[in-house]
């Protein structure tokens, strides 16, 4: 995930404090890196030296690095409309539980029910608890505007600051919303958050792969939803390690500019291992 901050201090303080984004001054990009092997497996232990970041085609000079665990604020967003009732929403309401379980102390989380809206059903804060029992009293009702409740829960996000996440379980199909995929694609590219959407169904909608790859994060399709515990599980366990990597723009922004910059995360000199990163950041 890529987020823009006030100064290198902010990002290597970031196992303590929240990170700002462009502020007047230095202006430091942030992109948080997810590092898999061949087999999928997370890769550990890198340094700055192994790390090549571009943007717009241009190599950046890292000046900031941090790796391991980052406070972390995570939004939990539960289909729980009617075409989940019965046993997709039991097992999602479980496995959800188990990933509130599964944060830090010092991880703030919020849960989302997605029906014909995206009401928030336990707000922003530390009280995993209290979390779990909301998404325990989840009953199926109303029709599903999986759009509109994902653009709600990035505004929501808008002013949050450091590691943001957005867990989103759904079948995946959209009956309700005033907004297009294309909309919801747009959004998210302007957000700061990893989207990690989950799908149970026989085809990944192509929105979910578009909105892990815009924001860095990964989407997973669910032909059993007996297999929901163990994808929350991997996503709580991969936002553990990640990497956050700072670097000054060789080509600043001028006042008043607006336009999109692209990035590329890359390690250096080994075969076989996957980067995913936010692809870009506004400079808006």
């Amino acid at each position: 995930m890529g987020c823009l901050a006030g100064g290198t201090a902010a990002l290597v303080s970031a196992l303590q404090e929240p990170i700002a984004r462009f502020s007047a001054g230095v202006q430091l990009v942030e992109v948080y890196a997810t590092v898999t092997d061949a087999k999928g497996g997370l890769v550990t232990g890198l340094r700055r030296e192994d790390f090549e970041v571009s943007e717009d085609g241009k190599v950046q000079d890292v000046s900031a690095f941090t790796a391991g665990e980052f406070p972390l604020t995570v939004v939990l967003g539960v289909d729980r409309s009617w075409s989940m009732a019965g046993e997709p929403l039991r097992l999602a309401k479980e496995a959800a539980r188990i990933f509130l379980r599964q944060l830090g102390p010092g991880d703030r989380a919020m849960v989302v029910a997605i029906g014909s809206d995206g009401e928030v059903i336990a707000p922003l804060s530390s009280d995993h608890d209290q979390q779990a029992r909301a998404v325990a009293a989840l009953d199926p009702w109303s029709t599903t505007a999986l759009h509109d409740a994902i653009i709600a829960t990035l505004d929501r996000l808008e002013e949050e600051r450091g590691r943001l996440a957005f867990v989103v379980f759904s079948d995946g199909i959209d009956r309700y919303s005033t907004s297009p995929a294309a909309r919801v694609v747009e959004r998210a590219r302007t957000s700061h958050a990893l989207i990690y959407p989950i799908t149970i169904g026989r085809a990944r909608p192509p929105l979910a792969a578009e909105l892990a790859v815009v924001t860095g994060g990964r989407s997973f399709l669910l032909r059993d939803a007996r297999a929901l515990e163990e994808t929350f599980t991997a996503i709580a366990r991969e936002l553990k390690y990640q990497y956050l990597i700072g670097y000054t723009p060789s080509d600043p922004r001028r006042p008043g500019e607006r336009e999109w910059r692209s990035i590329r995360v890359r390690v250096k000199g080994r075969a076989g291992l996957h980067v995913r990163a936010r692809d870009g950041y506004s400079t808006e």
